[in-house]
């Protein structure tokens, strides 16, 4: 596995970009930074941190010998693969919020930002990940959390980036090997606010209640409406309010 360290870049998934665009690049190859000065999140958000407390990685994972029709499989895959780290440290409250924000209670710790590279098929995908470590200060994000606020524990950055590896290396593993259920069904198990009622906002700013049951292989949230009518809706028509 290449490592390579940066003191500061405008973003590790772009930094990455460019790298595979110009060569060749190993399988796993992982871009980390101690400053990141503009992260890139869910539909052009921004990813602010302060630097060297908190873990802003990328890698990169070929996948030219596997057979992923439906890419919302790799972003369920490293949601896992993050959740089961963040377990073993024994971080309470653990959840998806759907598309992929790891949640501890109602507060965002994780974002993931997943860049698919296709060359006729699915030929290789760029994993961005921001993991809220040793922060303490949020001042104006009233939903954010990080590691450290919720444990007392400082954690070492550098460990806690091989265990995720590890546990990607392991869920590609499955999607390898074809094991599609298995990760959905696992995804949906942590899915936030899951066949809880919920309220919905949608595209035209209109409220409304529901029930998540789960995802679809193409990554849409299937919301039970009051009416009993189950309904699909993509990241850009639907926002889940706390």
């Amino acid at each position: 596995m290449t490592i390579i360290k940066l003191n500061a870049i405008d973003s590790t998934n772009s930094f990455l970009k460019d790298l595979v665009s110009k060569q060749i690049v190993d399988d796993y190859t992982v871009v980390v930074t101690k400053n990141q000065t503009h992260g890139r999140g869910q539909m052009g958000s921004v990813w602010n941190s302060e630097a060297g407390k908190n873990l802003m990685f990328s890698v990169f994972k070929d996948l030219s010998s596997y057979n992923v029709t439906y890419p919302f499989y790799i972003s369920m895959a490293v949601s896992l693969a993050i959740l089961d780290t963040l377990k073993a440290l024994n971080i309470p409250g653990l959840s998806i919020k759907w598309p992929n924000d790891i949640l501890s209670a109602n507060q965002k710790i994780c974002g993931i930002l997943i860049e698919n590279v296709i060359k006729h098929r699915m030929n290789s995908t760029i994993i961005g990940v921001g993991l809220n470590v040793n922060q303490l200060n949020f001042a104006g994000l009233s939903k954010a959390s990080s590691l450290k606020s919720i444990t007392g524990v400082h954690y070492n950055l550098d460990e806690i980036l091989n265990n995720i590896i590890e546990n990607i290396k392991c869920y590609a593993k499955m999607l390898q090997d074809e094991e599609f259920d298995v990760v959905k069904n696992n995804y949906e198990s942590y899915l936030f606010r899951k066949n809880k009622p919920s309220t919905f906002k949608n595209i035209e700013g209109e409220l409304f209640s529901g029930f998540i049951k789960g995802v679809t292989k193409y990554g849409k949230i299937l919301v039970m409406l009051e009416d009993e009518v189950l309904k699909k809706f993509d990241l850009k028509e639907i926002t889940l309010l706390y």
